[in-house]
């Protein structure tokens, strides 16, 4: 199913008087299609394939841990379609002398993120990227978000923080190893 900018316009004019609003009055007039040009932009993963971004593979003598960390990323949940955001940090042991460019690392995570979800989801979808296109030895995701669902509403607790971690191949055999990761992603520079 293709973006359809006219019915989110539609569905924002229903909502705001549906909660009592004048979607005509002056403030309101425009943003129907903010919204729009908003969903069109934070939901584009839905439309990309998040392993595609590690489609670049270089052959480079490095069997050793590769990390990126505090990848900033913005998500939306999709029990309440308000934004979920933090850091996503990233981790793969290479096989065969195959890495990918670091920066690739930090578009899978963009891509995925940019679509309604779960962050245990988002989590996984990382992790299995990276497998399914690097064959690594290993690999590690951790992922520490705050949820504007708990902070705005229900509980109310802003600044709480989620933690979720997906571990693919040695890392999730090796407790030792995988500890010596995440106290890694943990440091802070």
């Amino acid at each position: 199913m293709e973006f359809d900018q006219v019915k989110i316009e539609r569905a924002v004019t229903m909502i705001l008087e549906a909660v009592g609003e004048n979607p005509n009055r002056e403030g309101l007039r425009e943003t129907p299609a903010r919204v729009a040009r908003l969903y069109k932009e934070v939901f584009s993963g839905l439309h990309q394939n998040p392993a595609e971004q590690l489609m670049t593979i270089f052959n480079e003598d490095h069997n050793e841990l590769v990390l990126v960390k505090d990848i900033t990323f913005y998500s939306m949940c999709e029990h309440h379609l308000v934004p979920f955001f933090g850091h996503a940090h990233v981790a793969y042991i290479p096989q065969g002398s195959r890495i990918t460019g670091l920066s690739k690392l930090a578009r899978l995570v963009e891509v995925a993120a940019r679509r309604p979800q779960l962050q245990e989801r988002l989590t996984a979808t990382v992790a299995d990227a990276l497998v399914s296109e690097l064959n690594p030895v290993g690999v590690a995701v951790m992922v520490e978000a705050e949820h504007m669902c708990m902070a705005m509403r229900g509980v109310n607790k802003p600044g709480t923080k989620t933690l979720t971690t997906a571990v693919r191949g040695t890392l999730a055999i090796d407790a030792m190893v995988r500890g010596e990761v995440f106290d890694m992603m943990r440091a802070r520079s």
